[in-house]
């Protein structure tokens, strides 16, 4: 390979892990934030999930698991860091760390439910595809490292 061929090759790899990167900040955001369309428009439309939630398959499945555990009374704080990319062609396998913090109350009322209830660690994988729409998740699984806290039961919610 020459040197313009490498050059290319590795602002290629830049600019796609680049967009990798975002497509995994997108999805701490429409977790946050509840946004369901931009949620199932980060996923191929056969992509699974794996999480503490259960597996979900296909974009309809994933929104309805994620939809559950992010409902509108709960503030929630994905921060993703350590965002490590292979990629091999027009495939990438992804890892990250990931701290979520939930808190629940009426969600109109800024004063309330601003405590933590529950925080926890845990660690993303991806795996992701280039498509012609960009690149999409293709699976998602997520692993619980530790947790403080207690889940909402329904009452409490």
């Amino acid at each position: 390979m020459n040197t313009i061929d490498t050059t290319t090759r590795q602002f290629q790899d830049l600019a796609d892990k680049f967009e990798i990167t975002e497509l995994v900040h997108r999805l701490g955001r429409a977790l946050d934030e509840g946004d369901w369309d931009e949620l199932a428009a980060l996923y191929t439309a056969d992509a699974t999930a794996r999480t503490p939630g259960g597996l979900a398959t296909g974009r309809t499945a994933l929104v309805t698991q994620a939809s559950r555990n992010h409902s509108p009374d709960r503030r929630i704080q994905h921060v993703v860091n350590g965002i490590l990319i292979d990629l091999t062609g027009d495939t990438a396998k992804i890892r990250a760390n990931l701290l979520v913090v939930f808190a629940w109350g009426p969600a109109q009322d800024p004063t309330l439910g601003s405590q933590p209830r529950l925080t926890l660690g845990e660690v993303y994988r991806f795996d992701a595809i280039r498509t012609p729409d960009g690149w999409q998740f293709s699976s998602v699984a997520s692993t619980p490292v530790w947790s403080v806290g207690a889940r909402p039961t329904p009452s409490a919610a």
